[in-house]
Parts: structure tokens; sequence; C-alpha cells
């Protein structure tokens, strides 16, 4: 069974809902996944809008969220943000840990929830941004899965 990640809130490709925005809660949709390999010592898992900051006009990826050293059992994540044990939190593009949801400042934004199963535990590498995050994964992914939200403000 391959990785794959999904959320009871949203299909893939669908609208998140506005409580797990800027303009609601803030708080991080429930992520469900399945299909870990074996192999695996831990889970990170980035989310990012590469439409940043119009669609129509791309200038760069904002990131949202970063995760890192999620262990191999856990089976998602709950609504509102609760880490399993042991995982730590890297640095999003508000400088800061912890997710920022969705705030498109003009038309509807592409938002990527990725899943990485790795060979390794990191450990504590601090709170790397998504760019340290991806240089401390290289030659360990075992995996890879995605889920893909959209939003719009209203």
């Amino acid at each position: 069974m391959a990785l794959a990640v999904h959320s009871p809130a949203f299909r893939d490709g669908g609208e998140i809902p506005k409580r797990f925005t800027c303009q609601g809660r803030d708080a991080p949709p429930e992520l469900d996944w399945s299909g870990v390999p074996a192999g695996a010592k831990s889970l990170a898992l980035i989310v990012d809008d590469p439409d940043a900051p119009d669609p129509a006009a791309p200038k760069r990826t904002w990131v949202h969220w970063v995760l890192y050293d999620i262990p191999p059992t856990a089976t998602g994540l709950s609504e509102g943000g609760a880490l399993p044990p042991g995982t730590r939190q890297g640095t999003n593009d508000w400088s800061r840990t912890g997710y920022g949801g969705p705030c498109p400042p003009v038309g509807r934004h592409r938002y990527f929830f990725k899943l990485y199963a790795l060979d390794l535990r990191l450990g504590d590498i601090g709170a790397p941004t998504k760019a340290e995050l991806e240089r401390a994964m290289e030659g360990h992914v075992l995996a890879r899965a995605q889920l893909v939200g959209t939003y719009e403000k209203g």
C-alpha cells in the first residue's frame, strides 16, 4: 500500500473550510494517513502555498507549517493542532513555529499538505525552515504523499 494522506474536512483539490484559515480559527484541519512503509523511523509534514502572493503572477512559495519527527506509528493529526508525542515544529514564513492557515491576499490559492516517510529520526535540529528540513531529509525519504486544498477569501 502506498503512503496516502487525506482530511475529513476537505477532499483532494477541494476547498479548505474557512474555520482552518485566518478568517476562522486559524487552526489546522484533521489529517489522516495510511501506508507508512515498514522501515520508516519518522514522518515529516510541510504545508505550503506555491501561488503567493497572486496565483496569476506567483512570486514565491509561502510556507504555512513545518513538522518533523512525527512518530511513524501515528495515523494522523487531530483537528486543532494537538501533536503526537515527540513531534517537533519548524519555522513557517511568519517566522514562528506552528500552523498558519490560508490567508491569500488575492485570488484562489492552492495549499499542499506534503507528508514524507523517513528512514531516520532527525532529532532536535531546532526549528528548521522548510529549506533546512528538506536538506536534512535529503537521501532519507522512503515515501511521499500529498493532499491539495484551495482557498479564496470571500
